[in-house]
């Protein structure tokens, strides 16, 4: 079997657009698919060293690249439910700012709101059993119970990078359906 040689000179030629279309694929987003592109061609010069020539460069890229896509997500989903609100307020006794802890109050809730959140309940149900089982299983204890990643890869005998597929799968199926079936 033929060793395989490495030329950083002719990625863009030979790869990008190869690369640009696996990734846009992936991210539905064409300045962050560009952005991952140029991530990995970077991370490739970096780790030239590593490659020991028994898959083909593009192979190689590829692999680089697809982690990055792993990265992009895995930030994108930590990140979820990190922003916080500030309000500049001025009052006779205070001034300054502080995190918004007054926007809604679950105690003060109508009949149309119950009502909204009942049918929201079911159509999430609905959705839930719509998924094959694994992405429902995950979703489920990711996501509405709250587990940590760790101990859902210990549970279910996955890897972190597959909980953070199986997850963005269901959660993209989940909107689709509630989409569908909600809205």
């Amino acid at each position: 079997m033929p060793k395989h040689t490495i030329d950083p000179n002719q990625w863009i030629n030979r790869y990008s657009d190869y690369l640009f279309n696996y990734t846009i694929t992936r991210v539905n987003d064409s300045e962050k698919a560009k952005d991952l592109v140029q991530d990995t061609f970077v991370a490739g010069l970096k780790s030239m060293k590593n490659f020991k020539a028994e898959a083909s460069e593009r192979t190689w890229l590829i692999s680089i690249l697809k982690r990055k896509i792993i990265d992009h997500y895995r930030k994108i989903n930590s990140n979820k439910g990190k922003a916080e609100v500030r309000i500049s307020y001025n009052s006779e006794e205070n001034e300054g700012d502080w995190l918004e802890e007054r926007v809604a109050d679950p105690f003060d809730k109508t009949a149309e709101d119950t009502i909204e959140n009942t049918e929201l309940g079911l159509a999430i149900d609905n959705c839930l059993k719509k998924l094959p089982s694994k992405q429902a299983q995950v979703f489920e204890m990711k996501t509405i119970l709250n587990y940590e990643t760790e101990a859902i890869c210990n549970e279910l005998n996955i890897t972190a990078s597959n909980l953070w597929v199986i997850i963005h799968r269901a959660r993209t199926a989940m909107a689709s359906c509630l989409e569908k079936n909600w809205f």
